[in-house]
């Protein structure tokens, strides 16, 4: 494979246009940048949800990154497809994994009874963070496809699918470094 950077700075995006993976300008407010954007933030932090788990010493580090490393590379797959409209580059094993992934983890987990609230351990706080990301992206997304029709369904599912992932990863997450959940309290508010 070439080179795919020569040079980091073009100034062609100077007037507030940047080009898509086809070849076609557009600003750089428009909602598939948008989209673009929301993705690209989400990969990074699941980057840092990756390298909270690397120092870990309580959970399965081999399965949980190989797992993070997957979603990655789907993910920059995905800012592939939304690049380039029309275009496809995930297949529906993604979904498969991710599924899979779900049940297997969540096996061990009690059932919820009470809303949780995004906080805990770093690792659990950044995949509640990651998944909140993801939900944004998930929007950002389904707005190009409501305009453009061009988003292809696996994309949509991922984001939807991956969500879910990241709320069972935190709650696994949670329990394996620092105890359960933290609860919402519904009537806190009598409290204070």
């Amino acid at each position: 494979m070439g080179h795919r950077l020569s040079k980091i700075y073009t100034r062609t995006g100077d007037a507030g246009t940047t080009g898509l993976g086809d070849g076609s300008r557009v600003a750089k407010d428009d909602l598939r940048i948008h989209a673009l954007g929301d993705v690209d933030e989400l990969n990074a932090i699941i980057g840092v949800l990756r390298s909270q788990i690397s120092t870990s010493q309580i959970i399965d580090k081999e399965t949980w990154d190989k797992s993070l490393s997957l979603i990655q590379h789907w993910l920059f797959d995905l800012g592939g497809e939304v690049c380039i409209p029309n275009y496809t580059m995930l297949q529906p094993v993604c979904i498969e994994f991710l599924e899979k992934e779900i049940d297997r983890i969540n096996e061990d987990l009690p059932m919820l009874k009470e809303f949780i609230l995004p906080a805990g351990t770093l690792a659990c706080s950044y995949a509640h963070q990651a998944r909140a990301v993801c939900r944004r992206a998930e929007r950002s997304l389904m707005t190009v496809h409501t305009r453009d029709q061009n988003i292809q369904p696996t994309a949509l599912q991922l984001l939807n699918r991956l969500s879910d992932w990241l709320f069972v990863a935190s709650r696994t997450l949670q329990r394996a470094e620092g105890g359960s959940e933290v609860l919402w309290q519904k009537n806190i508010n009598k409290t204070i």
